[in-house]
C-alpha cells in the first residue's frame, strides 16, 4: 500500500504539470485517490488513477496507447515506485483500459475454448506486463489450463497450455 496517498497524488500533479507544459500538449487530467471499483471487472482498482481529456487525448491512445504507457512508467520512475506498487498508480484517457481489460476478458474466454476444444496451446499477442498479469490471473484457478509468458522484451506474451500438455516429440533422422 502507498503510504501517503494524497502527498503522492500531489507528486504526480507537480510532474504532469511540467511534462504537459514543457511538451506542449493540450491535456487535461483528474487525479482520483481510491477511485471506485468498475463492476463487472475482476480486477483490484488501483489505489490512485489519473484520467485525461482534451485535445490531444488521441495521441496518448495511438500505437496501443504507447504514449499513456510511457508517462506512466515516467511517472513510475520520479515517485521511485517499487516493481509492486505499479498497480497501485494507473493511467486512462477515454475510458482505454477498461475497455482493453474487457477485450483481454474476451480474449481469454475465446482462447480457453479454443484449447480446450483443441487440445493445442495457444498463443496470445505481444502485451505489456500488466495485461500478460491479466491474463495469467484469469487462469489462476483453472483446473485444466495453465498459462506460461514467453519472448523478450517487448515481444512477450502469454501462451495458454492444457494443463498436462506435452508437445509432440520432432520425429529422429
Amino acid at each position: 500500500m502507498l503510504q501517503d496517498k494524497v502527498a503522492t497524488a500531489k507528486k504526480i500533479n507537480s510532474f504532469l504539470k511540467n511534462m504537459i507544459a514543457s511538451g506542449a500538449f493540450k491535456l487535461k487530467y483528474r487525479i482520483t485517490v481510491n477511485p471506485p471499483v468498475v463492476p463487472g471487472l475482476d480486477v483490484t482498482p488501483p489505489e490512485i488513477l489519473i484520467e485525461f481529456a482534451g485535445p490531444d487525448s488521441s495521441l496518448l491512445l495511438e500505437r496501443g496507447a504507447e504514449v499513456l504507457r510511457s508517462i506512466e512508467v515516467l511517472t513510475h520512475e520520479t515517485l521511485h515506485l517499487h516493481q509492486e506498487d505499479h498497480d497501485k498508480v494507473t493511467f486512462d484517457c477515454k475510458g482505454y483500459r477498461a475497455a482493453r481489460q474487457q477485450e483481454l476478458h474476451l480474449a481469454a474466454q475465446v482462447a480457453a475454448e479454443r484449447v480446450i476444444k483443441t487440445g493445442l496451446p495457444y498463443s496470445f499477442a505481444p502485451m505489456s506486463s500488466r495485461e500478460r498479469r491479466l491474463i495469467h490471473l484469469a487462469f489462476r484457478d483453472h483446473g485444466s489450463l495453465v498459462t506460461q509468458s514467453e519472448g523478450e522484451g517487448g515481444r512477450r506474451y502469454v501462451v495458454l497450455y492444457p494443463k498436462d500438455y506435452k508437445p509432440a516429440r520432432p520425429a529422429r533422422r
